[in-house]
């Protein structure tokens, strides 16, 4: 007979029939939500209630075998560590399959994605009910095709084969950004972030030319026109030499927009090496919500990246009745200490 970890027997389908003065057949039907039958909701709340108060769960196994679902979804991503991205993605997968009532296998093949194929071809010998590959970084990649009887999504990415994708909704993100900029009454702005090479290769990136065409549709409503030099990267330590190359050949500026967080700490780091204050001299605006970007002094305004509630949508997607569809997902702007109006001169 089994028996909990403590020693105690689990209860069975036969303890809640006798508790709830109904036969084996009909607690097993309410249960499991088979339809057809023509129990009484009345009847179905004594077999509910019976079940939680004696603490009884019906089989996984057995519901599998007669459903044919394994009550489990796949989740494939390039990073599942602990990076504030990563785990928000997880937490967000996580969350929405326990509503539920899933259990989630999770597996990570590293930033090249070479093996992509091998886990989605071990999710379906796995007999999962469906499957999310979620990346850190949105770009388009190469996915295999799947059965049509497995739905499947992507978030914060594309595929070559058209699965659904989640992604953040940058252009308007972008936008905001801009609007946030102008509305402080701001007309001598710096921008640093621009990369070609990446803006235009979809295999880098599927996201980050949305992000300048909002902050350029902003702009352009506003009637400002950004200072912009191309830079070969996103590293702090890059953003801190452009920086200061801008402030060097712009020293009218009054406002800086950085293409992600990155960027903007090497903004920070820059205006401090020539003594300028955040947002007293320069007013300084970003992107993604890094974790970091809470802890600068002043708290760095970003737009945030919503990996959780995108992988949130991916799982509604699979096992609820959110239909598979392209879908962007606000990024909401975490306004902070870092843009004030500009000083008058």
């Amino acid at each position: 007979m089994a028996s909990t970890p403590g020693g105690q027997r689990r209860p069975t389908l036969a303890d809640v029939a006798a508790l709830s003065g109904m036969s084996k057949t009909a607690v097993s039907l309410i249960l499991n939500d088979r339809q057809g039958s023509r129990l009484s909701q009345e009847a179905a709340d004594r077999v509910r209630a019976a079940a939680a108060q004696l603490g009884y769960k019906p089989n996984p196994a057995a519901q599998s075998l007669r459903s044919g679902k394994t009550r489990s979804i796949g989740f494939i991503s390039d990073e599942v560590t602990i990076t504030r991205y990563a785990s928000a993605m997880t937490r967000g997968i996580l969350s929405a399959a326990k509503r539920f009532d899933h259990t989630v296998l999770m597996t990570e093949i590293g930033g090249g994605l070479d093996g992509l194929d091998a886990a989605v071809e071990e999710m379906l010998d796995r007999r999962v009910d469906g499957i999310v590959i979620g990346l850190m970084g949105a770009r388009l990649v190469a996915a295999p095709e799947l059965p049509g009887d497995v739905p499947a999504v992507i978030v914060n990415g594309r595929t070559t084969t058209g699965l659904t994708s989640i992604l953040p909704d940058e252009r308007a993100a972008g936008r905001a950004v801009a609007d946030a900029v102008a509305a402080a009454g701001h007309r001598r702005v710096g921008m640093l972030g621009a990369l070609p090479s990446v803006t235009d290769d979809p295999w880098q990136s599927v996201t980050i030319a949305e992000r300048f065409r909002g902050l350029a549709d902003g702009f352009a409503a506003a009637g400002i026109d950004p200072v912009m030099p191309e830079m070969p990267g996103w590293s702090p330590e890059v953003a801190f030499e452009y920086a200061t190359r801008l402030l060097d050949e712009h020293p009218e500026t009054t406002a800086i927009v950085a293409g992600n967080d990155n960027v903007a700490f090497g903004v920070y780091q820059a205006l401090a090496e020539r003594g300028a204050r955040v947002p007293g001299d320069v007013s300084v605006i970003s992107f993604d919500d890094e974790e970091l970007a809470g802890y600068l002094r002043p708290g760095l305004t970003t737009a945030r990246l919503p990996y959780d509630q995108m992988a949130e949508i991916g799982v509604e997607m699979i096992l609820g009745d959110r239909a598979l569809v392209d879908t962007l997902v606000p990024m909401p702007l975490r306004v902070r200490a870092s843009v004030a109006p500009p000083r008058l001169s």
